[in-house]
């Protein structure tokens, strides 16, 4: 176990910690994952040691830097946000459909140039630092440019990348039966029916732990309710779930994959998280591989903060991270909309979560 394990407990994490634990975590193991992302894992030992990357190492000009998966995820949150807003004020409203505009509103943070904030609804899009392009996925960005697919559609492709899988932890947390909508909000830029099932399985995942289940039990309940839907995602969690038993490994099987597609990037994050009982590690297992690193760092992230809160993430970490402060925000506030309810007659959450 590393010099910095906390030990977390877990009966004792309130909703908000949970939501703080969920971005934060998400983002850390993003961020730890951003430098390395395109390497090979024989590269990243060269670099970094034989224990791989353990500690942020400048990426995008910073240390902490995000990157494309922890933007998506705010604005995942974001969108759920002004969903419960507009249902409260219009009576009417359909999640999808302002998830998309969320979407949407990235999409414009990667193409157009800060000034253009004021065009725009909404506190989110005016932080500046969100306007930084950090090697978005392609299918994410070329299913948000088809301006023939209107809000709410799906995307008309057949990819099954971790593009839509990343993005919907946030869904997890704060939506009862969270599965549907995550499958949806995937197939907004995701038109390939595994990397679609695949994210409802990460959201209802994420719902699981939330609600004190163990890693693997939580996952298995997730698994039994689309089980069949996907057989590529069943192979992959299969797989997962029979290399466990094993503990803890110094570094990921090669038969789990890269993490490239969604059903690699699933297994990936419950291998690890199932398998290494001390969280960082869990998270620096995540990210030393052959593939897609910041995204499968984000995944333990994301599930590791829903289980424990914060308490995992060392102080450093945290200090150093790109806009924790602004994660911090939106934790808040979607506590004071989804557990207090308080929040939806402020006049302040109608101008920083406008209903459309």
């Amino acid at each position: 176990m590393t010099s910095d394990a906390r030990k977390p407990e877990r009966s004792s994490h309130s909703s908000l910690e949970r939501g703080r634990g969920l971005l934060l975590g998400g983002a850390v193991g993003d961020a730890l994952g951003a430098p390395v992302e395109f390497l090979r894992r024989t590269e990243i030992l060269d670099r970094f040691g034989p224990e791989g990357i353990t500690q942020f190492s400048p990426a995008y000009g910073r240390l902490g830097a995000i990157t494309d998966d922890t933007q998506m995820t705010l604005f995942t949150l974001e969108g759920l946000i002004r969903a419960a807003v507009r249902q409260h004020h219009r009576g009417i409203c359909h999640p999808p459909n302002l998830i998309d505009g969320a979407y949407r509103r990235w999409f414009a943070t990667q193409s157009e140039n800060p000034s253009k904030a004021k065009d725009f609804d909404g506190w989110l899009i005016g932080v500046p630092e969100l306007w930084s392009r950090r090697a978005p996925g392609v299918t994410c960005v070329s299913a948000l440019a088809d301006t023939s697919r209107s809000v709410g559609q799906a995307a008309r492709n057949d990819s099954k990348g971790a593009g839509g899988i990343m993005r919907v932890g946030p869904i997890g947390l704060y939506v009862n039966r969270p599965f549907e909508l995550a499958c949806e909000a995937a197939a907004l830029t995701h038109g390939h029916v595994t990397g679609i099932v695949a994210a409802g399985w990460f959201a209802d995942w994420i719902s699981e732990v939330a609600q004190g289940q163990p890693f693997v039990v939580a996952a298995e309940a997730a698994w039994s309710r689309c089980l069949g839907r996907a057989p590529e995602l069943d192979r992959a969690l299969a797989g997962a779930l029979a290399l466990i038993p094993g503990g803890p490994a110094p570094e990921l099987p090669r038969t789990l994959g890269e993490g490239w597609i969604a059903e690699e990037a699933a297994a990936i994050a419950l291998w690890c998280v199932a398998t290494e009982p001390d969280p960082m590690t869990a998270v620096r297992l995540a990210v030393n591989i052959d593939g897609d690193s910041d995204t499968t760092g984000s995944l333990v992230g994301q599930v590791l903060g829903a289980a424990y809160g914060t308490s995992w993430i060392p102080d450093s970490f945290l200090a150093d991270l790109e806009l924790a402060a602004v994660m911090e925000v939106l934790a808040k506030d979607a506590e004071g909309v989804f557990k207090q309810r308080v929040s939806l007659e402020n006049p302040e959450a109608l101008r920083r979560y406008p209903p459309g």
